[in-house]
């Protein structure tokens, strides 16, 4: 009789761990033993055609993979609040990996970090936060705001201007992209005689930035340069209104841009390679949750100079 009881007992206890093991499965394939993938973007907000690209890349490395279950989530406008919630918002969905376009380096760290102690895995497209992730596949964003700096400079010479008051419209003080690339555009007029002023902010918003430029031109300006979409939309049209005189040099590459560019009031852009940012962030993200190494840690993705000439040859 207490054999049997024994026998019993090893059964149950046998059974207990099998039960065990089977709710304690780990995402070793894609969160769902034997499912897909679930990876989300979650970007700046819904504005700039730029995410659209991003998210355009991303659709087209999940039809190629098709093990994927891939969500787009951005808040309608720039906000770390927003984005902040939208990270919680994919944790909560069971997000595998998560492919982020961070606000500012500080602002989601505390969401980031609940994110990772729920095993997401982490990458970053376009603007990373100082937190770890295993690649961010981004612009050189100082080296490109460098060659916007160079190339305002050779056309300002190429009207006899030599010297003059430069202004910048950023998106604010804490994206790491933009940051970056006013830094490089600043660097390129170090030994001039030009003057940078003080740089104004406008949140990406086209009208803000619009507004900025303008008063940029008010003071007497030379050439203002845009670091992103919303603010080089917004400096295009101040400089269209005021009839054209100012030198605006911009980053991105949105319809709206190109014809800005293309009318001469842009006298160039930055043209990054979102769909790049989303097609690659999406096969890295894959990847790091299969187990495969990640190299190299910064993804560089390139960037091109668009003027009037570049722009027309696109048509």
């Amino acid at each position: 009789m207490k054999r049997k009881i024994a026998v019993i007992t090893l059964c149950l206890t046998l059974l207990a761990a099998l039960l065990s093991g089977c709710s304690s499965s780990k995402k070793t394939s894609g969160g769902k033993a034997g499912g897909k993938h679930k990876i989300y973007l979650i970007t700046m907000d819904q504005m700039d055609q730029h995410w659209v690209n991003v998210d355009k890349g991303c659709k087209k490395a999940v039809e190629e993979l098709g093990n994927i279950d891939y969500t787009w989530l951005a808040p309608d406008v720039k906000d770390d609040a927003k984005q902040i919630e939208a990270i919680n918002n994919a944790v909560a969905g069971g997000a595998d990996a998560i492919l982020l376009a961070a606000n500012g380096p500080d602002a989601v760290t505390a969401a980031l970090e609940e994110a990772k102690e729920a095993g997401v895995t982490i990458v970053y497209v376009d603007s990373a936060a100082d937190f770890p992730a295993v690649q961010t596949l981004a612009t050189d964003n100082k080296a490109a705001g460098k060659i916007a700096g160079d190339e305002m400079i050779k056309a300002l010479k190429e009207a006899g201007i030599t010297e003059g008051k430069i202004g910048i419209v950023n998106v604010n003080a804490a994206t790491a992209s933009t940051v970056a690339r006013e830094e490089g555009f600043r660097e390129a007029f170090q030994g001039t005689n030009f003057e940078i002023l003080e740089t104004q902010y406008g949140d990406g918003d086209a009208a803000k930035s619009k507004d900025i430029a303008a008063n940029y031109i008010t003071q007497g300006c030379v050439g203002i340069f845009g670091a992103n979409e919303g603010s080089t939309v917004g400096t295009g049209n101040a400089i269209q209104e005021a009839g054209g005189t100012v030198v605006g040099v911009g980053f991105d590459k949105s319809d709206a841009i190109l014809e800005l560019v293309k009318n001469g009031n842009i006298l160039c852009t930055m043209a990054q390679n979102p769909d790049v940012m989303g097609y690659e962030g999406m096969k890295t993200a894959v990847n790091a949750l299969e187990g495969k190494d990640i190299s190299p840690e910064f993804y560089d993705t390139g960037v091109s100079v668009l003027d009037k000439k570049a722009v027309e040859a696109m048509k």
